[in-house]
């Protein structure tokens, strides 16, 4: 598929954004970001525009645009929403068919576990949303996939920031997808609900009161 240069600029800071290399707080020009793409500043000025409309920016005149930082709170009510879901998602899996499942999340486990060996921490949070999102979409309900996926970009943003901020947590994360996946096996769901309040506020730094 081929995008215009404005849409191109688009998704490439996005994808910078929400993939932690441009950190929050941080101030970029247009002529950097077009110097770096190949393109005029045109293209890039629309980017930035559209990204301000999304909420990903604050654009200063004649100074740059600010990649505005996850605001405080943010982490802690996208991890109760993730709860929610995820929770009804494996009660509802209890009565369901889980072997196309099972392997879909060990797939993507042994795919971490290869990242993280290899250093490639950008692309090993882009997989932890995966796995998450493997077991909403499996429980059938669109509704709840719908409103799960609406939680994407921020889901992702946080993956990426918690595991740039401490690399090492990439071993302890997939120890703890493999006994998500266990959980969801043998049907234990509360043991998942369990296992997950424990994985979002170890993985994010959180103190999710009330689960």
């Amino acid at each position: 598929m081929t995008y215009s240069s404005a849409e191109r600029a688009y998704r490439e800071v996005k994808e910078r954004i929400l993939g932690g290399a441009l950190p929050g707080g941080e101030l970029i020009s247009e002529g950097e970001v077009a110097a770096d793409l190949g393109t005029s500043r045109t293209p890039v000025r629309e980017a930035f525009l559209r990204l301000e409309a999304e909420g990903w920016m604050r654009l200063y005149p004649k100074r740059g645009a600010l990649v505005v930082p996850v605001p405080p709170g943010e982490a802690e009510h996208v991890a109760h929403a993730r709860y929610v879901v995820e929770t009804a998602a494996v009660r509802a899996l209890a009565t369901l068919d889980r072997t196309a499942l099972l392997a879909e999340l060990r797939s993507v486990i042994e795919s971490q576990r290869e990242l993280a060996a290899a250093g490639d921490l950008e692309q090993f949070a882009a997989l932890d949303t995966e796995f998450h999102r493997g077991a909403v979409a499996a429980a059938g309900n669109p509704l709840l996939t719908g409103f799960y996926d609406s939680l994407r970009e921020r889901q992702r943003r946080m993956n990426s920031l918690a595991v740039q901020r401490r690399s090492g947590n990439a071993a302890q994360i997939v120890a703890e997808h493999a006994r998500l996946a266990d959980a969801i096996e043998s049907g234990d769901a509360d043991g998942f609900a369990a296992l997950l309040v424990e994985h979002l506020s170890g993985v994010h730094q959180l103190e999710l009161r009330g689960l």
